[in-house]
């Protein structure tokens, strides 16, 4: 009787399912526009005449502003209502996607982009606090929140597949002109089905503190992507990143002397908000870095093409909805914590499993231990989320949401260049001593290597800091025991 009860507790009523679909597509859709182009990126050089050396623009000019801005349009959803923010973001989003598919040239499409970029950094934020608003901490929302993670790493992996499958079927152009159906029906959906949600007696907008975390974010995801093309110790890369470094520590400074700062440092300061967070970067970061790994080593080293690569992540993509449909399973098993453990032990263990790739074998061994990384990921961002954002009040879910999908978002930006540098590197010492394919794969071994061994870290750091239970934080609660679960979650 009594689990009969529970197990009705836990299902959603046919407005939550609504809700549901909406919050979790609006992320699936952003993270799927952040990759759909990566295969499509040398069709849309060719067709706007766009050189090799300035294509990555097409993918930092999304990833600039929507990395770099998410902080504050997270609060500026708790203070100026998250629903609105939401309506805001997904109109500039969808319209952006029009002017993207509709681009006459390659300044037309970095602008487009752009505003795709801004766009999600509203709505990234407001969609996942208006989320963690609907549902009450604990089954439900854990649930949620196991289904949100799934379609985010879905979305993600999907956009490499699709890219090339719209890109050959019906053109580069069509891979943003999906958003424009999904993007009209959000905001019916936003309208009808969601209420305002905001904090009840808001601050005053922290200007300093907001110009400089911006700015250096945005000079930290510059100077990573500039350096994979001219090299770490290039000015054009070393001069952002130091900026980018000096602005956030005078960020922090400037957050501990403010009377109502944009980030409040207590909550930073929160294990499970701190930790919680650099697990997810590394995460979302290291499994960018392996995609690019792969797709050079099977159509560079394996010579596919890249129709038949998107298909072959197929398996990491399979793997990922069913890590989804087991992750409440596994919650109520492990704990948050043994979960994310569990998930980036797996996602390394699949990468360094990569290093036994060769040039005559091991498509194989790559589709399963793609799946492994996928399963492994997936569990990793569902516990991530359930750490960062547990425990806290609602007037501070969309802080706590900004600082988790800044983290989601710098890993997604910086992981392909760290990687890739170090592969490139490799490749490049090794030429001159070995053919062509082995040097290729000389460097593909190593950068699964350095991202199979920064998953590692990333678990010891989860079992250093994320297992036990958290100090009492003033004025704050700590993350409490899910119903869900049947045990302590986070400590």
């Amino acid at each position: 009787m009594t689990a009969a009860v529970s197990a009705a507790a836990d299902r959603f009523d046919t407005r939550q399912r609504l809700i549901l679909v909406l919050l979790c597509g609006t992320q699936f859709m952003l993270a799927l526009d952040f990759s759909i182009l990566s295969v499509s990126l040398p069709v849309i050089g060719a067709d706007l005449k766009l050189p090799t050396s300035d294509l990555q623009w097409v993918v930092t000019a999304f990833a600039l502003p929507s990395g770099g801005f998410l902080l504050l349009f997270g609060r500026a959803a708790d203070m100026f209502g998250r629903r609105r923010l939401f309506l805001i973001g997904m109109a500039l989003f969808t319209v952006a996607s029009l002017v993207g598919g509709l681009a006459p040239s390659a300044g037309w499409l970095f602008a487009a982009r752009a505003g795709q970029g801004f766009g999600a950094a509203i709505l990234t934020p407001a969609a996942m606090s208006l989320l963690t608003t609907s549902f009450e901490e604990g089954p439900r929302r854990n649930r949620a929140l196991a289904v949100n993670g799934s379609l985010l790493s879905l979305g993600f992996l999907t956009g490499v597949v699709l890219g090339g499958v719209i890109t050959d079927a019906l053109g580069w152009r069509f891979t943003l002109l999906i958003n424009l159906p999904l993007g009209i029906l959000a905001l019916i959906g936003t309208v009808t089905l969601i209420a305002e949600s905001r904090q009840p007696q808001a601050p005053r907008l922290d200007l300093p503190g907001a110009v400089t975390v911006t700015g250096g974010l945005l000079g930290i995801v510059y100077g990573v992507t500039a350096a994979e093309r001219n090299g770490w110790t290039s000015p054009s890369s070393f001069v952002p990143l130091l900026g980018g470094v000096v602005l956030l520590g005078a960020f922090l400074l400037i957050e501990s002397r403010r009377r109502d700062p944009l980030i409040d440092l207590r909550v930073l300061r929160r294990r499970t908000v701190g930790w919680g967070n650099l697990t997810g970067l590394v995460t979302f970061s290291m499994v960018t870095g392996v995609v690019f790994l792969l797709t050079l080593y099977m159509q560079q080293v394996r010579g596919l093409k890249p129709f038949t690569t998107g298909l072959c992540f197929a398996s990491l993509g399979v793997a990922a909805v069913l890590g989804g449909v087991v992750a409440p399973r596994i919650l109520a098993k492990l704990g948050v914590s043994g979960t994310l453990i569990t998930g980036l032990s797996l996602q390394a263990a699949g990468t360094l499993a990569l290093v036994f790739l060769r040039t005559d074998d091991g498509i194989p061994l790559l589709l399963v231990a793609a799946a492994v990384i996928g399963f492994g990921h997936l569990l990793s961002v569902v516990a991530y989320m359930i750490t960062v954002t547990s425990g806290l009040p609602d007037e501070e879910q969309g802080l706590a949401t900004g600082t988790a999908y800044t983290a989601q978002q710098v890993g997604l930006s910086i992981g392909t260049p760290i990687i890739s540098s170090i592969a490139v590197a490799r490749m490049d010492s090794l030429r001159a001593t070995e053919a062509v394919p082995e040097a290729l794969l000389g460097g593909v071994h190593l950068g699964v290597i350095v991202a199979g061994l920064v998953a590692v870290a990333a678990a010891l750091v989860a079992v250093a800091f994320l297992r036990r239970p958290a100090a009492p934080a003033t004025g704050l609660q700590d993350v409490v025991t899910s119903p869900a679960a049947g045990s302590a979650t986070v400590s």
